[in-house]
């Protein structure tokens, strides 16, 4: 999903951080704020999800 959205975004992006973890977590900020949970929605995000919330204003 990283190269995706670099691929999308481009210069865009001013910074992407892929951190892990265990226990399930999955996890998507947006300038610090937290956009989507893998452990609170109980499923990955599709890409085109995370694309409509990153465009969102914040």
């Amino acid at each position: 999903m990283a190269s995706a959205l670099l691929e999308k975004y481009g210069n865009a992006v001013e910074s992407l951080a892929l951190i892990p973890s265990g226990g399930g977590v999955y996890e998507v900020t947006k300038n610090e704020n937290l956009i989507f949970s893998k452990k609170s929605e109980g499923r990955f995000p599709e890409l085109d999800e995370i694309t409509n919330l990153l465009e969102q204003p914040a």
